[in-house]
């Protein structure tokens, strides 16, 4: 952890003040409907946007509001009425102490308390603060099965002078029936570290607490932090980075040194819940005292823009392990593979990958992306129909404002090859407590994903959403009769589920949302490999998703 801090003070440290600008608090990536917007505004060459690299931090998303907003006359009335919505939510990022509707109280024009959203600002002439309570809830009807997920707690943001920023969100999910995104499940739901039963009650309980300290310039900007990332242009998850794992601690790096070309960088702790037999003990009082694996992420992406709004992202990432945090890998401009095969000569490699993405909006309205993750490669696999190389790869257009102002639709495609995302070692698998880092459909799957999406007045928009999802046969990273690149590719189906949801959602206020949504469901299991249909459905889906299925959802939430 020492060398981390020094890094830290190194770069501080020889970053010439005269360039000191901006400053980094990210926004998570939760808020869909800000993200969704700020896409939609790239499609529609308003501003441009690298949205293959998120979350995107507050003060770069309130330029890119102050930026539409000069362009007015461009959007239509759906468009003006989130646009002021969400400038309220980033008015302290701009200079404005008013971030709510409902003033209570003003003094000196430093303090301000809102009753609408609840929120206590502060602004001087060296620090500005926001904090603000966090709360939200999902009331779920399915069949016969009726609960919620409801979540609680507080967020604050705040800068300092012209470089610092720190920001910290705290809350406390409660799942009142069931935990929804258990590790083997295929969801899009967010994961958590659940505690299930306690004290007898019902349900699952998770903590998730994330923030961070971070230092900008005009250029750039380091950070130290707790949070999802997500990485890949997608409508419907990322295959690269889809950020639905528990948050993780890292320290990042974003560069952007000319118009051309981003960087980004991190390097991040990971759980491997792979106990450590070698450190585990027994205590003084007769207690097991288990001590997981060292786990270690270190990831970059460049993206080089040749043309306007044509981005092309190339990376890499190294998931090791069982050895302290290895200085090579804090290098952030590495190809991590290659100091693999130095550090681990003559025994078991860790686990490197590599990944694309392409993203193209040069033509008004239209957005056509492709991501690749390379899991595992090699020439040779390349025309022989018996093996396959470990990739997943996604393509998809959307099409934004056209032929209709408020319409959106979009379509895309993910599969993903047997062993992606897997490994050998249970330590070094693309994973952090257990959760997968990459597609929520994991290895050996495929999806086809359709969304129609439209905003008929104020700030409410509706959609209809159409998936099809299906899993192979659910092969192990074991060495046998087969080699591991002979697993056919979706020979069987041991899972699948398509769903068609109608959704509508509504933004009142700054940072404060509603929705209500119904969707019709047919998940199913197989008897494969010697596994029941019920044994697929089990591991791979939450119980009130299992079978036919229609399902009511009302939502309300303060705070992402």
């Amino acid at each position: 952890m020492k060398r981390i801090f020094l890094l830290l003070l190194i770069v501080v440290l020889t970053v010439n003040t005269r360039y000191l600008s901006g400053q980094t608090a990210y926004e998570h990536i939760s808020n869909t409907d800000l993200y969704i917007f700020i896409d939609d505004m790239a499609s529609l060459h308003l501003i441009e946007a690298n949205t293959a690299i998120k979350p995107y931090s507050r003060e770069q998303i309130a330029r890119w509001l102050k930026e539409i907003d000069l362009q007015r006359n461009a959007l239509s009335n759906a468009q003006l009425a989130r646009l002021e919505i969400f400038t309220k939510e980033y008015a302290l990022e701009a200079g404005n102490m008013k971030t709510g509707l409902v003033e209570l109280t003003q003094r000196k024009d430093q303090l301000s308390l809102h009753l609408v959203p609840p929120e206590v600002v502060w602004k001087d002439s060296l620090f500005r603060a926001i904090l603000r309570p966090v709360y939200g809830i999902r009331y779920f009807n399915s069949g016969d099965a009726s609960f919620y997920h409801s979540y609680g707690g507080a967020e604050a943001i705040a800068y300092a002078g012209k470089g610092w920023a720190g920001y910290a969100s705290l809350r406390d999910n409660y799942q009142s029936q069931e935990p929804l995104a258990m590790p083997t499940y295929l969801t899009q739901e967010a994961g958590g570290n659940y505690k299930i039963g306690v004290q007898g009650r019902t349900g699952a309980d998770y903590s998730e607490m994330r923030g961070g300290i971070t230092y900008s310039w005009d250029w750039g900007s380091i950070a130290f932090i707790k949070d999802h990332l997500q990485w890949g242009d997608a409508y419907n998850g990322s295959n690269i980075l889809s950020g639905r794992s528990p948050s993780f601690p890292m320290v990042k790096l974003h560069l952007n040194p000319v118009k051309w070309l981003e960087f980004e960088y991190f390097h991040g702790w990971l759980v491997s819940q792979v106990i450590d037999s070698s450190r585990s003990y027994i205590t003084a009082n007769g207690d097991y005292r288990a001590v997981f694996r060292e786990k270690y992420i270190a990831a970059n992406m460049y993206t080089f823009k040749p043309f306007k709004r044509l981005n092309f992202s190339i990376g890499n990432s190294i998931i090791y392990s069982d050895v302290p945090v290895q200085p090579a890998y804090l290098i952030p401009f590495f190809f991590f593979k290659s100091l693999d095969h130095t550090l681990n000569k003559g025994i078991d490699n860790q686990n490197s990958a590599m990944f694309l993405n392409i993203s193209s909006r040069q033509i008004k309205h239209l957005h056509v992306f492709a991501s690749v993750f390379v899991d595992e490669f090699s020439v040779s696999r390349i025309g022989d129909p018996d093996r396959h190389n470990f990739t997943s790869i996604k393509g998809g257009a959307a099409l934004t404002g056209w032929p209709l102002q408020n319409l959106f639709i979009a379509a895309e495609y993910t599969r993903t090859n047997p062993m992606t995302y897997k490994h050998r070692v249970p330590a070094t698998t693309f994973a952090t407590n257990l959760f997968n880092l990459g597609h929520y459909l994991t290895d050996n799957s495929e999806e086809v994903f359709m969304s129609l999406r439209y905003t008929p007045f104020n700030t409410l928009q509706v959609k209809i959403n159409y998936t099809y999802a299906v899993h192979g046969n659910d092969y192990q990273y074991v060495f046998g009769t087969t080699p591991v690149d002979e697993f056919p590719v979706l020979k069987d189906k041991t899972w699948s589920n398509t769903t068609l949801v109608f959704r509508a959602d509504y933004l009142p206020f700054p940072n404060v949302w509603v929705f209500a949504e119904y969707s019709k469901g047919r998940m199913e299991g197989y008897d494969v490999d010697g596994k029941t249909a019920a044994y697929y459905l089990n591991r791979f889906g939450a119980d009130y998703l299992h079978g036919k299925t229609s399902t009511f959802v009302l939502g309300f939430g303060m705070g992402f």
